[in-house]
């Protein structure tokens, strides 16, 4: 495939060409372009770079954006144990096509419908030895994806794969927002860092999503979507000019091999979110697409809302005469705050669980979670939170799950218990994958909601399993107990980055808000890094169905502050990406029914932005505005709260300090009577 070759293109969205071996002449690539013809993607058979070297000759692809390269001629293929690599030598050998525009609903998420359209098409490849592979392509308006399928074929009933030849090959030297892991086993937490593709070091690994700039082209994110009985994809430095390539979690029983299955093994998608700004990829709901439809019949039990919680204050209560910690008197005063402020839940974190405080592991990861240590009267709380119209949330580590939840989830059930926090998994090999999905699919058919924490990225499982309805795998506010790291710079990055790949649960929350002079890292009655209307906007900006108020009960208490909190929804029906930058700032509305909450923060940079208003109906609004007061960059917790009227002309100027951030609630104008 070379460039003059795909300038030769014909123009409909879907051309194929397929040629005998005795051919010299290499075929036209095969062409997807999306459904408004902005995207392109190529996949050929031809040779890429000098016809003397093997590795060049065999399956290739190029992404195009509006008549630029996008992504360059990258290798195909995959690194089959005891068998030449299948991808190099494999011609064309058939084509199908096909078109898909259709509508669903989900009942959690950035979006209440969801549209799923997409051109794409089926290549079969094979090489001269009889072997197959066939490539699965998509492209919608918003990226591309595509997959491999290693049918079944005498060559081999068992694959065994130990890694993929798959390349992201930019034009350029693009722009990147890496996260920089130590290894295959994290949990996902750490900065994201902005770097060139050439400043990118061999030995790192880069996990997913990766977005970056390619300059006056546009932006592009690659992640995955739909990861069944196969590895994590993570991203290393590539040998070809401004390039990257595919690595794959190794199996902890056998480091060797990456996936170990029976034909027919279908991988999950590569996914490449594009966008002519970075905004337009976190309104993207490609990854969900990519997934196959809901298995849970009935979704009414899944529901989203904001939960009280233990463990980030330090099981603070000073109001309180009781000694406070894990038992049934502090979850009490917790539940209490909950069902006073409206909110849906209350989760119980670690140490509910019976479980050998003196052993010599940590007793967490062996707890029995079908039985209650005394400190807790598990009853009397069920009784309790049921009294106050609050349902619990509880903690577990992955062990313990695995050990037991055939017995637990049906125990859960029969408490009454909303959904389960599960931790610590931090790997995301053929085998942790695995247990994801068994998790998933056992909590459905227990009514229970799942939260992964120490996770590795979302893939869309919520679209199969909408039970699991966020996940951790980012730096939360967690980290503000021992450090400084989850800075505003960090939640000015986190929409474009770990975001784009679903909802997280970052935790926010804290009211104990300082400016960079004066935060204290400390374990209980920990601080927020950044103003007070930072921490309310984040509420909007960052997506999670399960939303935490993390900071203790007596915190909020005489805060009209925390009026906006009570009132922000957590699953939403529309989303805009009004403006931003990576590691600067973002202002995002989000639309549920028919009010709208706009959220803005920026990073140490004090800043003034246009706030349009132009995605309101026609009629009349009232804004409610929370912003940073004049001497918030001094007093980090003060805010001025003013009402004003609007419509869909307005255009606000939206003023923040360093640090700073501006949430906004619009909704419907009182009707005047004559």
């Amino acid at each position: 495939m070379t460039r003059s070759r795909l300038l030769l293109l014909c123009l409909p969205a879907l051309c194929f060409g397929t040629v005998a071996y005795a051919q010299t002449e290499a075929p036209a690539p095969l062409r997807v372009a999306s459904p408004d013809g902005q995207i392109v993607l190529l996949l050929s058979d031809s040779t890429v770079g000098p016809a003397t070297d093997p590795s060049s000759r065999g399956m290739h692809y190029a992404v195009d954006f509006r008549g630029k390269w996008l992504m360059d001629e990258s290798v195909l293929g995959l690194k089959i144990q005891g068998q030449p690599a299948l991808g190099p030598g494999m011609k064309q050998v058939h084509a199908v096509s096909g078109h898909v525009d259709e509508s669903y609903s989900i009942p959690v998420g950035k979006t209440s419908s969801v549209r799923d359209h997409y051109n794409s098409a089926r290549v079969d490849f094979e090489d001269p030895s009889g072997r197959k592979l066939a490539m699965e392509v998509r492209a919608f308006d918003d990226g591309v994806a595509f997959r491999y399928i290693v049918p079944q074929q005498s060559s081999f009933a068992n694959v065994r794969i130990e890694q993929e030849l798959t390349e992201f090959r930019y034009p350029k030297d693009a722009t990147l927002y890496p996260l920089i892991l130590d290894g295959f086993q994290s949990s996902w937490e750490d900065e994201y860092q902005m770097r060139n593709v050439s400043g990118i070091h061999r030995d790192w690994l880069i996990g997913l999503p990766l977005l970056g700039e390619v300059p006056g082209v546009g932006w592009v994110a690659v992640t995955e979507a739909d990861i069944d009985n196969y590895a994590g994809m993570y991203l290393r430095k590539a040998g070809a000019p401004f390039a990257l390539r595919a690595e794959l979690s190794p199996r902890v029983d056998e480091p060797r091999v990456a996936v170990d299955a029976d034909a027919p093994v279908t991988t999950p998608w590569r996914v490449l979110m594009i966008g002519d700004a970075p905004g337009r990829l976190i309104e993207s709901n490609i990854v969900l697409n990519l997934n196959p439809p809901s298995k849970i019949p009935d979704t009414s039990w899944i529901r989203p809302g904001k939960s009280a919680w233990d463990w980030w204050s330090g099981e603070a209560a000073p109001s309180v005469s009781f000694k406070t910690g894990m038992n049934t008197a502090t979850m009490k005063h917790y539940i209490d705050f909950a069902s006073a402020s409206g909110f849906q839940y209350m989760l119980i974190d670690a140490g509910w669980a019976l479980a050998d405080r003196n052993g010599p592991q940590d007793y967490s990861a062996v707890a029995d979670i079908t039985q209650v240590t005394p400190e807790i009267d598990m009853p009397e709380l069920l009784r309790y939170a049921k009294e106050k119209n609050v349902r619990l949330w509880l903690w577990s580590h992955w062990t313990s799950v695995d050990k037991y939840m055939d017995r637990a989830f049906p125990l859960f059930e029969k408490w009454g218990i909303a959904g389960v926090k599960i931790d610590f998994m931090n790997r995301d090999d053929q085998q942790m994958v695995g247990f994801y999905h068994r998790v998933v699919e056992l909590a459905a058919q227990h009514h229970l909601m799942i939260d992964f924490h120490g996770a590795y990225k979302p893939d869309g499982l919520r679209r199969t399993y909408p039970n699991l309805i966020t996940r951790e795998g980012v730096m939360g506010k967690e980290y503000l107990k021992w450090s400084a790291r989850t800075s505003p710079v960090h939640n000015t990055t986190l929409p474009f980055t770990r975001m784009l790949a679903g909802p997280m649960d970052y935790t926010p929350g804290a009211f104990g808000n300082s400016n960079r002079e004066n935060f204290v890292a400390r374990d209980k009655m920990p601080m927020g890094l950044g103003t007070r209307a930072h921490e309310l906007a984040l509420y909007v900006v960052l997506e999670s169905p399960l939303q935490m108020v993390s900071d203790y009960p007596e915190h909020y208490a005489g805060q009209h502050d925390f009026e906006f909190i009570k009132q922000v929804p957590t699953t939403w029906d529309e989303v805009r990406v009004l403006n931003g930058q990576p590691m600067e700032h973002i202002t995002l509305a989000r639309r549920s029914g028919k009010d709208w909450y706009v959220g803005s923060i920026t990073n140490w940079d004090a800043r003034s932005v246009q706030v349009p208003l132009s995605f309101l109906n026609e009629g009349n609004y009232i804004a409610e505005i929370y912003a940073d007061a004049p001497d918030a960059d001094t007093n980090a917790t003060h805010t001025t709260f003013t009402k004003q009227p609007v419509d869909r002309k307005t255009v606000l100027n939206v003023h923040m300090v360093s640090g700073g951030g501006n949430a906004i609630w619009i909704h419907s104008a009182p009707v005047t009577q004559p």
